[in-house]
């Protein structure tokens, strides 16, 4: 089964013209967590739900080597812009940029998450447990201020969540959640946190 899963991520990277696969830890700390980039299989049932369309700008916290933004733009025909703060996957995502298909459509930032100011244009927002839960709440303020300042409709996406993730997300009173798609049948464990959770603004 493994390698069946290998062998569709292969697949997407080959098509897509990127280089994503594999884990990173080098960088990680307690509250930066390891690069381990999103199945593709995940990437898919996400894509097909339709709450990413070509005109939504989607924003993808610690974005590693690009493989959510590059998909969700080839897929969706999305803008998408991705923010990474460890400077060498950094400049993985940014020559995968050079060669990838949907590169127009893609940009990437050098920052850390709780300091990136919002742009007003994102809509929808993705989380792979990018970082610990203090980071989370300083990026969730940034987030709200980005809304008060001009008021939108906003998803925000978080794959595989920690209980820790959600039991804060729900204190927050200006979110709401909207829905959660399953994806514990694509993989062998049945894994109560194979999931994408959507929460709106």
């Amino acid at each position: 089964m493994k390698e069946k899963e290998d062998i569709r991520e292969n697949k997407w990277d080959k098509l897509l013209k990127i280089h994503t696969m594999g884990r990173d830890d080098s960088n990680a700390d307690q509250y930066h967590y390891p690069y381990e980039p999103t199945p593709y299989s995940v990437l898919e049932r996400l894509a097909n739900t339709g709450i990413i369309r070509k005109n939504n700008t989607l924003l993808d916290y610690g974005c590693g080597k690009g493989r959510v933004d590059f998909f969700l733009s080839y897929q969706t025909r999305c803008t998408s812009v991705g923010v990474e703060y460890d400077e060498r996957i950094y400049n993985k995502a940014v020559e995968n940029k050079e060669s990838a298909i949907s590169t127009g459509r893609v940009s990437f930032k050098a920052e850390n998450a709780e300091y990136f100011a919002v742009p007003k244009e994102v809509d929808r927002i993705y989380f792979f447990n990018p970082f610990s839960l203090e980071i989370l709440q300083k990026v969730m303020h940034k987030i709200l201020e980005s809304y008060y300042e001009n008021p939108r409709e906003m998803k925000l996406l978080f794959y595989y969540p920690s209980n820790e993730y959600i039991a804060y997300l729900m204190t927050v009173n200006e979110l709401m959640f909207a829905d959660e798609i399953d994806c514990r049948d694509l993989f062998q464990k049945n894994d109560s946190r194979e999931k994408i959770v959507i929460f709106e603004l």
